[in-house]
């Protein structure tokens, strides 16, 4: 089933005054071809439902929390994993994917830090660093291994706002909606050095189905 995220009402608003406009000056052919900016508005902000919502996810494996493709899986590249080693998959979005994120591993929210920014494309490396972006991290603690996954929204040349809807304390499912990002975007993600990718570069990649990683011992 497919639904609109709320945060589609003020976009949508504003897309939808031209066509008022054009109504208003008795202009209804004009009126109906601009009726598709706002109905194209409205889309982007589309939620459909993925398989963890109705199913459950092995406590072993890592997820996309974005729709997209991959710009880049490997080492933690420098000035852009946090600090320490990490292996990491960034995932850009254009414009026409869906912009719902969901959480890429289940457990307690330990970390969330909005950081202002420019708004370069977000397919440039440094648009890691430099962009407006919301730094969350979860942990999860299996048979006295505690886990940890740090994951990144990041506003791209189009995207304006981050929202994210998690806080600090905050015990999330692996797929659970987190938040979205508007108009064409970045999301990375990094696990431990141990834990192998399952993705390289190129791949197009399902917020809450593709498996991005998988912790070691998994069947």
């Amino acid at each position: 089933m497919l639904s609109i995220d709320r945060e589609a009402g003020p976009a949508t608003a504003i897309a939808a005054i031209p066509a008022a406009l054009a109504l208003a000056a008795r202009r209804p052919g004009l009126a109906t071809v601009l009726a598709a900016l706002p109905a194209g508005v409205a889309l982007f902000f589309r939620d459909p439902e993925r398989t963890p919502d109705h199913a459950a996810v092995p406590a072993d494996e890592v997820r996309s929390p974005a729709d997209g493709k991959v710009m880049y899986a490997g080492p933690g590249q420098p000035d852009v994993a946090p600090e320490g080693e990490w292996n990491q998959v960034s995932i850009f979005l254009s414009a026409f994917d869906v912009h719902m994120n969901r959480a890429p591993f289940g457990g307690r929210v330990t970390e969330v830090e909005f950081r202002p920014g420019k708004w370069l494309a977000a397919y440039k490396h440094e648009s890691a660093y430099l962009n407006e972006r919301s730094d969350i991290t979860v942990e999860q603690e299996v048979d006295g291994e505690v886990r940890r996954v740090h994951f990144r929204q990041i506003v791209g040349l189009m995207a304006r706002r981050v929202v994210t809807r998690v806080q600090v304390g905050d015990v999330l499912h692996t797929g659970q909606r987190i938040g979205l990002m508007k108009f064409g975007s970045r999301m990375d993600v990094f696990v431990p050095p141990h834990v192998p990718l399952s993705v390289r570069k190129g791949d197009r990649v399902v917020a809450g189905e593709t498996v991005l990683a998988r912790w070691p011992g998994m069947p």
